[in-house]
């Protein structure tokens, strides 16, 4: 052994016990300690005096009682007219149903979210106009084909108004609780130009689908073709030439009207269909080949109004605010439909003319051309459906809603720039 080794001994001396007993608690030490602690910070007179000021406040100013009564006694309730009733809760705009029909005054109704395909229209602008006036959020959809942007420029500048130029044929995604599918040319001049399409209207309905928003299609009476019943109820199933020169137009409407009831019944969404027959108004396209819309040009124009034919096929004709408070039924209803929106007052071609020379011109010529291939002999809507489920019949007579159509088509054809206050005047 070196002399620098180490040697520890001490652990021979010092016996090592591996066990570990720790130090027992005493008991009540865990109520014990808590007071102490309080005891010794003065937590308990802090306690103490907020109680004392707490009870002195309470004392001091007692709560006062307000007198039970009936609060539905107190709520003074007005009458809503069809267009703001609405089947859903979500539709209602503040959360809840209602089946009184009934608004509480000073509960403003929310407006909805509303897309008006074609809404550059004719029909379309003037449902614009009631649904902005309304209170609703307007979305006009219009690829700008019959449309014009100087039929809602009135609204631009609103924030409750947008205006999207897109085609339907497209597929559009937009968050909305109500759809007008209006957007498809109507007259012959345009769609035998762009044959009516199919694909718009499914992709609307595919739309209505994903966002579940309430789809109204308007439809037209051109779907009974030239009809063998008269006038025409919606059980009629109609008479077409699926291969004439009008089918694009009826089969199309037809082809939409079976889509809009196949997303019904398979797809669970909610659909309104419109039987249009023939309106008039201001916002009419000038030349579009309708016969009212031509007359009206060609008498002011000092031209020879045309008439197809012997004249004496039948049309009835409803001014356009009438057609807008009808559609607008329909959406707020509970009936799917199908409807015909029309006014039963029926005119020969040659009585047509002659309204239309004592509204312009007393001289104006009458001048006979060859009837047009597949033309309907007589068109008279049935309505007796559409005024017991809906309450609707048209108001403006023909000899009343002219010649605001007449100003309208003066203005425009002579060039005054005024037409917009014209067309609001119009419409209201």
């Amino acid at each position: 052994m070196g002399s620098s080794e180490l040697i520890f001994r001490g652990h021979e001396t010092q016996p090592v016990s591996d066990s570990y007993s720790p130090k027992p608690d005493k008991p009540w030490a865990s109520v014990t300690r808590p007071i102490r602690y309080m005891l010794r910070e003065q937590r308990l007179l802090f306690v103490f005096l907020g109680i004392a000021i707490a009870t002195l406040i309470f004392t001091l100013f007692p709560a006062s009682r307000a007198p039970q009564h009936n609060f539905a006694d107190s709520i003074t309730y007005f009458p809503i007219d069809t267009q703001s009733k609405f089947s859903n809760p979500h539709r209602l705009g503040f959360g809840s149903s209602n089946p009184t029909g009934k608004i509480p005054l000073g509960l403003k109704r929310k407006g909805l979210r509303i897309v008006v395909t074609g809404g550059a229209g004719f029909v379309g602008s003037h449902l614009v106009d009631r649904l902005i006036a309304r209170g609703d959020s307007v979305m006009v959809v219009d690829n700008f084909f019959t449309g014009r942007k100087e039929n809602v420029m009135h609204h631009f500048g609103n924030p409750n108004f947008e205006l999207i130029r897109h085609d339907v044929v497209e597929p559009l995604l937009l968050e909305v609780d109500q759809i007008y599918h209006l957007a498809c040319p109507a007259s012959p001049v345009h769609y035998k130009f762009n044959p009516t399409n199919v694909v718009g209207t499914l992709n609307m309905l595919g739309l209505a689908k994903r966002v579940g928003a309430r789809f109204l299609l308007t439809s037209t009476s051109e779907v009974y073709g030239d009809p063998l019943q008269h006038p025409q109820k919606e059980t009629y199933w109609g008479n077409v030439n699926p291969i004439g020169v009008r089918s694009c137009y009826d089969e199309g409407k037809r082809t939409a009207e079976t889509l809009t009831m196949d997303y019904h019944r398979g797809a669970g969404v909610e659909v309104r269909i419109a039987r249009i027959f023939n309106t008039y108004g201001p916002r009419m396209c000038i030349d579009d080949g309708r016969v009212v819309s031509n007359f009206v040009a060609q008498a002011l124009r000092k031209e020879p109004l045309t008439v197809y034919g012997d004249g004496k096929q039948t049309r009835s004709f409803q001014y356009v605010s009438d057609l807008v408070e009808g559609l607008m039924r329909l959406m707020e209803g509970e009936h799917v439909g199908p409807f015909n929106l029309g006014n039963p007052g029926e005119f020969t071609m040659l009585e047509l003319a002659e309204v239309v020379q004592e509204t312009i011109d007393p001289n104006a010529k009458i001048e006979f051309r060859p009837n047009t291939e597949d033309d309907p002999h007589k068109r008279k809507p049935d309505i007796s459906r559409a005024k017991e489920l809906l309450g609707w019949e048209p108001k403006v007579s023909l000899r009343k809603g002219l010649p605001l159509m007449v100003s309208d088509f003066r203005q425009r054809i002579f060039g005054d720039h005024k037409e917009g206050s014209s067309n609001n005047e119009a419409s209201s």
